[in-house]
């Protein structure tokens, strides 16, 4: 009997034990696992469940931030006048104080790395001239992105009655903010730096997440705690071509927090993988068009080409080619159409297609000039 036993131990040390779905956040109130890409969900637990999410609500401030940098509407070299109310938020804060003036490059920092109340006030103030129109706005966002699920009281997450989303809206709202605005990366997986560099009132930030710091991939996204929402964490990680997003809510401490966070994204780079069909710039069709130039256009890819799989697939995939009508001029980068991947006749995966080069509409008179000169040339 004990040959056996060691045996068996023997056994489980050669081939470990895999982490299964059932075995999955066992503590956490709710969660999702989905791929960034396709938005595939990998796994999930009460995913419309609606509770507290703490400071998790910034990711809709952060995308609304990075919209306004995007458009102009603001710098990063701005300078915000911080205001009594922004100060004197409580609970996480990188300590502003009333009339202090601070650019948006730290206060981006303070919401992205030390998840400050007060650095996510002064922005909403900065952008909206109130918080509560900053939130009129947030609600709006959601709305806009079809999300059933969320509804803002305020911009940082504190508890407030009538305040809350789900872990499958917060999935779309990091989706949206990673895949539209991937800028935040650059912040989110600061894990400690410096605010106010070259004063006296030099503070210091430590990253409230800890996974960037060891998990392996791991470049974001954001924590949250608040007596309502326990422990939360939106989790972002890419390995090769595959990214994952992971959110968990309602966890006791965060501990157990990290941890089956880190069980989840296992889960995820262990079970599937991104397998990609053809490359960005690859030519997928030609058409001839008389009255323009060059003549011949190229339609390519404007990005990679990939389908998300099980770890075991052999999938065989079609493809359909979908062009929207051509109005010229058109640049290489403008989105003319989309090609399809399908398995079984479903769509599994789409990616735009573009021009590899500029095309332009030549005139009437220079088309009829080289359709005589090609003519002429024929005969003799």
């Amino acid at each position: 009997m004990k040959k056996l036993l060691l045996v068996l131990i023997f056994v489980l040390f050669l081939f470990p034990c895999k982490v299964f779905a059932l075995d999955l956040l066992e503590n956490g109130d709710t969660g999702i696992l989905i791929e960034a890409n396709s938005g595939k969900i990998l796994f999930e637990k009460e995913k419309d469940k609606r509770v507290s999410v703490a400071s998790m609500t910034k990711m809709v401030a952060q995308i609304i931030i990075f919209e306004e940098l995007e458009k102009g509407s603001i710098s990063l070299e701005d300078i915000v006048t911080v205001s009594h109310n922004a100060s004197s938020m409580g609970g996480s804060q990188i300590y502003l104080e009333t009339g202090e003036k601070i650019s948006v490059l730290d206060l981006i920092k303070g919401i992205s790395v030390a998840s400050g109340n007060d650095a996510t006030v002064a922005m909403a103030e900065y952008i909206s001239g109130t918080e509560e129109k900053f939130v009129e706005r947030m609600n709006s966002t959601v709305k806009k992105m079809g999300l059933k699920n969320t509804h803002f009281k305020n911009c940082t997450g504190l508890d407030e009655e009538d305040h809350y989303s789900s872990s499958y809206d917060m999935a779309l709202i990091a989706r949206e903010l990673v895949l539209k605005h991937p800028d935040i990366l650059k912040y989110s997986s600061i894990y400690e730096d410096y605010l106010r560099q070259n004063t006296e009132n030099k503070f210091w930030l430590v990253n409230t997440n800890k996974l960037i710091h060891f998990y392996d991939g791991a470049d974001g996204l954001k924590t949250g705690h608040t007596d309502n929402a326990g422990y939360c964490l939106a989790a972002t990680a890419k390995r090769g071509d595959l990214r994952l997003i992971g959110i968990v809510l309602g966890e006791k401490d965060s501990k157990v927090r990290n941890q089956e966070m880190m069980e989840l994204l296992d889960y995820g780079f262990n079970t599937i993988k991104m397998n990609c069909l053809m490359q960005k710039d690859s030519v997928v069709d030609t058409k001839n068009i008389d009255l323009a130039f060059p003549n011949t256009i190229s339609i390519v890819l404007k990005d990679n080409l990939c389908v998300v799989e099980e770890k075991e697939d052999t999938s065989n995939y079609q493809f359909q080619v979908e062009l929207n009508h051509l109005d010229f001029p058109i640049r290489k980068g403008d989105v003319i159409g989309k090609i399809n991947v399908l398995e079984n006749h479903s769509v599994v995966s789409t990616q735009s297609l573009t021009v590899l080069e500029d095309i332009t509409r030549i005139k009437l008179f220079e088309f009829v000039k080289k359709t005589f000169v090609n003519f002429i040339y024929g005969i003799f």
